[in-house]
């Protein structure tokens, strides 16, 4: 996904310049990389907040505007938000070169529902949320998608059995990470280990009453 941003220049770096610009009513950042000097900037916050927003976020490819530097194609490389009203107190963007891979954090979201919990009474443990690629930036992914809808009690989906995309590169660091598994209901078994702690108890109870008994017992006359 691209999307458009128009941005403006602004004066100078520091607190007080940003601190005007968000008085404006606008979000101040910083436009960075490619070998070229940093250039304080403004965008708009809810057009930069609808990119936030998208299903592909942060990695979304932005086409910047900025008046006389033409078009430049950025992704927003950081953000910060304020902790109350959650508005955008400051971006920073870098600049990206369509011919060279870069390295992006793609979400993991998961297809189906597995038979181990559908027909099993298992439980679904998603581990690995996110997994680190390497593509070109027209190729970065809004996401990765794993079907577990054949997934079984006791299996485990790993980042080996994950569908490989066109262009993408996965970059974690083992074939065997774990996104996702069917497992036991924990909580069941730990019902189950305290009724036979409670069958093996009630089983002593009784044998040390019948043996109680037995020694009570008067004894035959021959």
């Amino acid at each position: 996904m691209e999307a458009v941003l128009e941005a403006a220049a602004r004066d100078s770096f520091g607190k007080n310049e940003a601190r005007r610009t968000r008085h404006a009513g606008r979000v101040p950042g910083v436009l960075y990389g490619e070998g070229k000097d940093a250039t304080p900037i403004s965008v708009e916050p809810r057009a930069l907040l609808r990119i936030l927003h998208s299903e592909s976020g942060a990695n979304t490819l932005i086409s910047l505007k900025l008046a006389g530097a033409g078009d430049t194609r950025v992704l927003v490389k950081d953000f910060q938000l304020d902790p109350v009203t959650h508005q955008v107190l400051h971006a920073d963007f870098y600049r990206v070169a369509m011919d060279k891979a870069l390295e992006v954090t793609v979400p993991v979201t998961i297809k189906g529902e597995p038979k181990g919990v559908k027909q099993q009474g298992g439980i679904l443990e998603f581990i690995r949320r996110e997994i680190v690629v390497s593509c070109l930036p027209a190729d970065i992914p809004e996401h990765i998608e794993v079907d577990i809808s054949s997934l079984e009690l006791g299996e485990t989906v790993r980042l080996q059995d994950v569908a490989a995309i066109s262009g993408v590169t996965f970059l974690d660091d083992a074939a065997d990470t774990v996104i996702a598994n069917c497992s036991s209901p924990r909580g069941l078994t730990e019902a189950e280990e305290a009724a036979d702690e409670a069958l093996a108890a009630e089983a002593s109870a009784e044998s040390a009453a019948a043996a109680e008994a037995d020694a009570d017992a008067p004894a035959e006359e021959e």
